[in-house]
């Protein structure tokens, strides 16, 4: 009897002895296939992004520098160094006396010449006057107008003019000097709104586009940074320095920006599309970065390459599509095949509110469970 009764108990304890081993190989079916519970979100596609900066110089709208179209001497400058003028506003004056002198002449010869042309225009119908005669006096005319004209151009000359609203700058010139066509008057800018002009790398050509935004700021702590943007884009690049040339436009509203002034300027560039992932669901083996991707409730590892990091976040290029789902947490569980179970997504900016049910099992949380 005693051989009978050990064989019972050995047979009786040997289902309770399997069970009570979790690395027996004989495990049930139920907890070997198990969903493992994780926090996934569906995959989303973002630009790169870098931020260049440069040096740029500023440059009034319009800008001139004016200079007398002949010699002679100033009898009169009619602004102050930084005064507002308008177009057409008389600057500065030099002496006419002989250009008047010359426009009077040349109007009296512009009077008789067309006397004596209607004169010999009356008299060529009855034959009084030749055909050739007649010709000479209309010749004579037109000579004589244009005389005047050319009279009362060298007249305006003797007056410097404001060729558009700006304003001047300073001047070496006082009543009494004697000056030429080389004499600089004073400079005249319109900055109701200034280019600023910087170099960019020429890696980024084609990356930049007009109407992108920059942000510029001066070297001064009291004037505050201002937003500008895009209005050119260089044609060449430059073969000493590679980089090519932009411009920029910001708006001079408070005047408080002048012409000439060096900024820091600031552009973000947007660059290719590429899938953007939590930080939390990137890993890394020996052969490089990869991810978890849910495909038919399975998870899949998928190698992934490095772009650029941002807070909380990463850009990766691999084998991906828009809407993918990636397993955020729970990656510690992860094996190729391996299955898993997520009843929410989870939003990058609202995690704190994402509730993960797993109903196969019953267990609900943030961390997977062995």
């Amino acid at each position: 009897m005693a051989p009978k009764y050990l064989l019972y108990v050995l047979l009786t304890s040997a289902p309770l002895f399997a069970t009570g081993c979790s690395e027996a190989p004989e495990a049930p079916r139920s907890v070997a296939s198990r969903a493992v519970p994780i926090i996934a979100e569906p995959l989303q596609f973002e630009r790169a992004r870098a931020r260049v900066e440069a040096v740029g110089t500023a440059r009034a709208r319009l800008a001139a520098e004016l200079f007398p179209a002949t010699s002679g001497e100033v009898v009169a400058v009619n602004f102050e160094p930084g005064q507002a003028v308008a177009a057409g506003d008389v600057l500065l004056e030099l002496d006419r006396r002989q250009e008047e002198l010359a426009v009077r002449l040349a109007r009296l010869q512009l009077e008789d010449a067309e006397r004596l042309f209607d004169r010999y225009q009356r008299s060529a119908a009855s034959g009084a006057v030749l055909p050739t005669v007649l010709d000479a006096a209309r010749s004579a005319a037109a000579t004589a107008r244009v005389e005047l004209e050319r009279a009362e151009i060298a007249l305006a000359d003797r007056s410097i003019e404001a060729v558009f609203d700006g304003y001047v700058g300073a001047t070496e010139v006082d009543p009494g000097d004697r000056i030429n066509a080389n004499t600089l008057i004073t400079t005249l800018d319109d900055r109701s709104h200034l280019f600023i002009s910087f170099d960019i790398p020429e890696a980024y050509i084609g990356e930049l586009a007009i109407g992108d935004r920059v942000r510029l700021e001066t070297w001064s702590a009291n004037i505050p940074a201002v937003q500008g943007e895009i209005v050119d884009i260089g044609s060449r690049i430059d073969p000493q320095n590679r980089t090519f040339v932009a411009r920029a436009r910001v708006e001079n509203d408070g005047d408080a920006l002048r012409p000439g002034m060096s900024f820091r300027v600031a552009v973000d560039i947007q660059g290719q599309l590429y899938a953007v992932v939590n930080e939390t669901g990137l890993q890394w083996g020996a052969d490089g970065a990869y991810i978890w991707s849910v495909v038919d409730g399975a998870a899949t590892r998928v190698p992934v390459q490095v772009i650029q990091r941002r807070e909380g976040r990463v850009l990766v290029e691999g084998n991906l599509k828009d809407g993918d789902i990636i397993v955020v947490e729970g990656i510690q569980n992860m094996r190729d095949g391996v299955a898993v179970n997520y009843g929410a997504e989870l939003l990058a900016e609202k995690r704190e509110a994402i509730r993960v049910l797993a109903p196969l099992t019953g267990v609900t949380g943030a961390v997977a469970l062995d």
